[in-house]
């Protein structure tokens, strides 16, 4: 079995799979809705939701700078990329970089089934 850093065991993986089938769906809902770009007189809502983009993008980058072996590293690079399209989208609008909703719900995709495959390494014996 591979060496896993983060993803270290069953329960880590579940957790964290959760953690990216959920930020999916609420990536493919909020691709519904219309994101005007930052500027200095726009509501503090989508100041604090630009801030909260940072601290996760930020966190992803740090877990994949310490992740383990590559899948793992993937993993954690495909959840980074798509927090980082939130914040672009969140910085400059849907108008400014209008395929940032589809790069999101792609990599958040293709993290739920990195996740899935790191799952399987984690199945239990058969007794």
């Amino acid at each position: 079995m591979r060496r896993y850093v983060i993803l270290s065991n069953r329960k880590r993986v579940i957790i964290a799979l959760v953690h990216t089938v959920a930020f999916l769906l609420l990536a493919v809902y909020t691709g519904t809705l219309l994101v005007r770009p930052l500027h200095a007189g726009s509501p503090a809502s989508g100041w604090i939701i630009a801030g909260v983009y940072v601290a996760v993008t930020t966190a992803l980058l740090v877990l994949a700078a310490v992740s383990g072996n590559a899948i793992e590293r993937i993993y954690f690079w495909l959840c980074t990329t798509s927090a980082g399209f939130g914040l672009a989208r969140q910085i400059l609008g849907d108008a400014g970089i209008p395929a940032a909703v589809y790069v999101r719900v792609a990599m958040l995709a293709c993290a739920v089934a990195m996740g899935v495959v790191i799952l399987r390494e984690y199945r239990k014996p058969a007794s």
